[in-house]
């Protein structure tokens, strides 16, 4: 008795394959359709475009038609003989060969050169987008060192020798993965700067730093503060406060202790309110709150006598629609989008050539 073989038209099998195949590419060209198509690839497509003139030095007024970013125009094209951009090649180039500035990025450093050490006539560092982790102690030798440099690098606490920086005018650690801030940085009382943002992890401020009476810019946004740090509010020249994607549910009834304030970003928290010490912020141009939970806030933020530009943000989270094994970004890399949208929405705020001299108050949606 023989063995029963079994056939079958393996054409079968191909044209089933081959189905699935091309449903496969027609989702595929769909969801690329959709990508091309939606408001976030406009912005960042804007984003870029506007980046890339402000390196050119292209003036807004050119590229910006009745408040809208305009793409389409060949300006990119006409930089090379634009004076504007001439000096910023310039100013670039001299920078790169400024003896006095070090300047460092890329993944493949996990730690400073050994050379460093020896080269204390420095007063720039500018190191960015490294694996590096630790600051090392020797850095207090660095007696003239004016501008510390370190955003988007690994960087897990900061040495309390930092404080020995006498003559330190700014400070930029944003987007590390710092737990804390050394009181010792208190002792750096030239400081005017300070940026501290998208460390995630952050939830307070040493109450020492109220000794930095010459700190006009702070900026802490993207952290877990629950309250704005005492500290802050006896830094009696800041000008500009940025505290927003933090866990703050209310502001402190002596917000109005700093005079001086004119920028103040809060958009992101747990807000429900706003107290009404925010009117004796005489100083105060732009206010940027999310709206989402905000049911209370003084009318007179909203008069038109004041010069106060009061922009309401309405967050709204990306779509859930979106396929469970799309690759996502880091909270990191998000919260860094989050903040150059911002950061570029508020410079075309300065720039415009005609701003009404009446409170401008502003809602719209995003999905970042």
């Amino acid at each position: 008795m023989g063995h029963k073989v079994v056939v079958f038209d393996i054409s079968v099998v191909r044209a089933l394959w081959e189905t699935r195949v091309k449903k496969h590419k027609a989702w595929q060209k769909k969801e690329a359709e959709r990508l091309e198509k939606s408001a976030l690839e406009k912005i960042k497509e804007e984003w870029n475009f506007v980046a890339e003139c402000r390196r050119r030095g292209v003036p807004q007024a050119q590229y910006c038609k009745n408040g809208f970013v305009d793409t389409s125009t060949r300006l990119l094209e006409k930089t090379e003989r634009n004076p504007v951009a001439a000096r910023q090649r310039v100013k670039d180039r001299d920078k790169a060969s400024d003896p006095h500035v070090f300047e460092l990025s890329g993944a493949q450093w996990k730690e400073l050169p050994d050379s460093l050490k020896e080269q204390t006539h420095l007063k720039e560092w500018h190191i960015h987008s490294t694996l590096i982790q630790i600051i090392p102690t020797y850095i207090e030798l660095f007696q003239a060192m004016r501008i510390l440099d370190l955003p988007k690098n690994q960087i897990m606490c900061l040495p309390a020798e930092i404080g020995r920086l006498k003559n330190l005018k700014e400070l930029n650690v944003s987007f590390n993965h710092l737990k804390s801030i050394p009181p010792e940085l208190g002792d750096c009382e030239n400081l005017e700067r300070l940026d501290c943002s998208g460390n995630l992890d952050l939830t307070e401020l040493p109450f020492e730093l109220s000794n930095l009476k010459r700190v006009t810019f702070v900026d802490i946004s993207a952290n877990k503060f629950s309250s704005v740090p005492i500290c802050v509010l006896r830094m009696c020249r800041l000008q500009w406060l940025d505290i927003s994607s933090n866990n703050l549910s209310d502001l402190p009834q002596d917000i109005d202790r700093l005079e001086e304030l004119q920028g103040f970003l809060l958009y992101k928290n747990k807000l429900t309110y706003l107290p009404q010490a925010m009117l004796n912020l005489r100083k105060l141009t732009l206010l940027v709150v999310s709206g989402d939970h905000l049911v209370e806030l003084p009318t007179a933020l909203c008069d038109a006598s004041t010069p106060l530009k009061f922009v309401s943000l309405m967050d709204n989270p990306i779509a859930e629609t979106q396929d469970s094994d799309e690759t996502m970004e880091s909270e990191q890399d998000r919260q860094h989008l989050d903040k150059e949208f911002m950061k570029a929405y508020i410079e075309d705020l300065k720039e415009r050539e005609a701003v009404p001299s009446y409170t401008t108050k502003v809602s719209f949606s995003l999905q970042l």
